[in-house]
């Protein structure tokens, strides 16, 4: 009989954002269900906020907190980028860097086999280096995104680089370093790349990414969420939510959404609204504090006429995509979003706001899946017309939902994403540090 290997030491560290955070937390989970340990590292802040974990992995999964630094200009208690406007982040990054000592003085004590990184900590590679511990740079982001960001990376200058990527990610910010920098030099120092997606959506760009970059990229699966809820009848919240889609009709309400991290402004804001009533469909959206600058949230309802619901606390996206009621999701195109409305096989209305959302929006617009809300091409602005147009044909179109349920084979295929963390953690199984003090 093989002798047993011993279980991996595993430290996971994302970015400071919850669109990092919440796919780095999935991983973890899905790596301690091999029998790994895992030391999942954030802010005390950030650590509270964190969906429990199950119990059966609470011995695997140390929660471990580092004080995030405090630093000028960065607000009191401001430790993810849904604490703060947009233009605040680079201090953030300069907060988020100054964790590099106390983070060097765990890894000194707790010597893990690997540790799984994101985009950020360009600082960490020679330290882990150092120490004889292996490096995984995950991106959470598309393949498609992977690929179209190389033209920066290699110094390209190609017409669709500067379409998608503001010039801003090249220029050094307050945190003293650009983020192409940050990127570069996290990929250049791990051992390989692990990125969410799979062959079956992405086996083109996934190949062209490992062909640039030089590096192993593995795929980890779309870390597609549960679709098991549990029936909490105290759940006072999802039963207001639930009271007001049982009375629509099948198919019939436009679910809105566009993330924690997009600020509309007043004049997104309403042509958005404008947009939706003249679309003439009912609509719930989920309207956070941190996506609108200085208008009323209430002014959404009474323009309106009641027609709709507007949320403005955290809602279970995933639960409410899978109602009967919903016929289709207007979202900025985040590649999370994208993931949890394909899996139960809604459509999409794009309205892109940022960079890899407009590369995720046209790739989805290629598969048919999905309409992206037209905008001028010299001021890059959309309207309430191109908005409504896009929501009709989403609507009122069979073509896009029957797309879109097929890609939900894939999509929503736990089997064969589960397949991918198999290969992803007997990779670094086998793999690891030949030395360890």
């Amino acid at each position: 009989m093989a002798e047993q290997r011993e279980k991996l030491h595993i430290v996971v560290f994302p970015w400071l954002a919850f669109g990092h955070i919440l796919p780095f937390f999935e991983l973890a989970k899905l790596i301690a269900q091999k029998g790994h340990k895992i030391s999942f590292i954030s802010t005390p802040r950030n650590i509270h906020r964190l969906p429990k974990v199950p119990e059966n992995l609470q011995p695997l999964v140390d929660l471990i907190e580092l004080p995030l630094p405090r630093v000028d200009k960065l607000p009191e208690n401001a430790e993810a980028t849904v604490d703060i406007p947009y233009h605040i982040i680079p201090y953030l990054k300069l907060a988020f860097d100054g964790l590099e000592q106390p983070l060097t003085k765990f890894l000194e004590r707790c010597k893990p086999h690997w540790i799984i990184y994101d985009f950020a900590p360009y600082w960490l590679p020679p330290i882990s280096s150092k120490l004889g511990i292996s490096c995984v740079s995950f991106n959470i982001f598309s393949a498609s995104c992977m690929y179209y960001f190389s033209d920066i990376f290699t110094r390209k200058e190609s017409e669709s680089s500067r379409k998608y990527i503001p010039e801003e990610h090249n220029e050094n910010n307050e945190s003293g370093v650009s983020d192409v920098f940050r990127v570069l030099t996290t990929f250049n120092g791990a051992q390989f790349i692990a990125s969410r997606s799979c062959m079956e959506i992405e086996g083109e760009p996934l190949k062209l990414c490992e062909s640039i970059y030089r590096k192993t990229v593995i795929p980890v699966g779309l870390l597609p969420p549960s679709l098991q809820f549990s029936e909490d009848s105290n759940d006072e919240n999802w039963n207001t939510i639930l009271n007001w889609l049982d009375k629509q009709e099948k198919g019939s309400v436009i679910y809105v959404a566009f993330g924690s991290e997009v600020t509309l402004s007043d004049e997104d804001f309403t042509e958005i609204t404008m947009g939706i009533e003249m679309s003439g469909f009912p609509f719930f959206w989920v309207l956070k504090k941190q996506n609108t600058s200085s208008v009323e949230l209430q002014d959404v309802v009474v323009n309106n006429s009641g027609k709709g619901m507007v949320w403005t606390t955290w809602a279970p996206q995933v639960r409410i995509l899978s109602h009967k009621s919903i016929g289709g999701f207007l979202t900025h195109c985040g590649w999370s979003s994208v993931i949890e409305s394909l899996q139960i096989g809604c459509p999409l209305v794009m309205l892109p706001f940022q960079s890899d959302q407009f590369i995720n929006a046209g790739f989805m617009e290629e598969k048919r899946v999905g309409v992206k809300v037209q905008r001028n091409k010299h001021c890059g602005k959309f309207t309430r017309e191109s908005l409504a147009i896009a929501l009709r044909s989403v609507m009122l179109e069979k073509t896009y939902r029957s797309e879109a349920q097929k890609m939900s084979k894939i999509f929503g295929d736990k089997e064969l994403h589960q397949k991918y963390i198999d290969h992803f953690v007997d990779y670094m199984e086998n793999h690891r540090p030949t030395m360890k003090d």
